[in-house]
């Protein structure tokens, strides 16, 4: 009779010791390395750097109060960019943008508008998504707008408030809002999954995702254009009444 037997040692795993590694520049470079790596750094920042467009002055979110020249701009560029690509697979346009302020992380300087000025300020991997609701939840949209008093961009709405922020007009289009009308409303990924407290977005019926991130459409837009006009308008404004 042959027997087997085995002497399994089990083995876990009791504790994780580490230290800090602080990258500084009291780190001496290695030449060998520096010289590998030199060919790409150089095609990186000739690509990032190559001139797109023009801005004939600097535009920045803290031009305005309820809307930025910036802030139009980029609602506007998405609108623009995203709109075809929306309209190639579902057959439905996209009737608004919104973005957030806080997403605006850097002003476009005047000069030259390279693919380096789209990551300044953009530097997020925000994807646009379009969302589908209906009129009545696009009011709780504009009351989010109403209570938070800030320049979040926005596109294809038309909001007016009078002095205690209550709404006196509230277009889409420029037509009225229908509580039972579906929008498709254009934002991005952070925003539609409840990102700068816009829980709105969850309630939405249906949503696509475009795979198309706002840096990039930032970059086509520029592409396409010689130089850069954006302005501050009445799509969100307060009026003394």
């Amino acid at each position: 009779m042959i027997i087997f037997s085995s002497c399994k040692k089990n083995n876990y795993l009791t504790s994780i010791e580490g230290k800090r590694i602080e990258i500084n520049d009291t780190i001496v470079s290695n030449p060998e390395v520096d010289a590998f790596i030199k060919p790409y750094r150089t095609h990186v920042n000739k690509m990032l750097d190559s001139a797109l467009a023009y801005a004939p002055q600097t535009y920045s979110k803290g031009d305005g109060d309820l809307n930025t020249a910036i802030g139009n701009l980029m609602a506007d560029i998405v609108l623009e960019q995203a709109n075809p690509v929306f309209i190639s697979r579902t057959g439905n346009k996209i009737d608004m943008v919104l973005l957030n302020y806080g997403g605006i992380r850097a002003p476009i300087s005047k000069g030259n508008i390279s693919a380096r000025t789209a990551y300044q300020v953009m530097p997020f991997e925000n994807s646009i998504i379009v969302a589908e609701m209906k009129g009545a939840l696009i009011k709780k949209l504009i009351a989010y707008l109403q209570e938070s008093k800030r320049a979040h961009p926005i596109s294809g709405l038309k909001l007016t408030l009078d002095h205690n922020f209550e709404v006196v007009n509230a277009l889409i289009n420029d037509k009225e809002i229908d509580d039972e009308t579906s929008y498709f409303v254009a934002t991005n990924d952070y925003l539609y999954n409840g990102g700068s407290n816009m829980s709105f977005f969850k309630e939405s019926t249906n949503s696509h995702i475009l795979n198309y991130k706002i840096r990039n459409a930032m970059i086509d837009y520029f592409k396409k254009v010689d130089t850069i006009n954006p302005v501050r308008d009445d799509r969100f404004i307060q009026i003394n009444k």
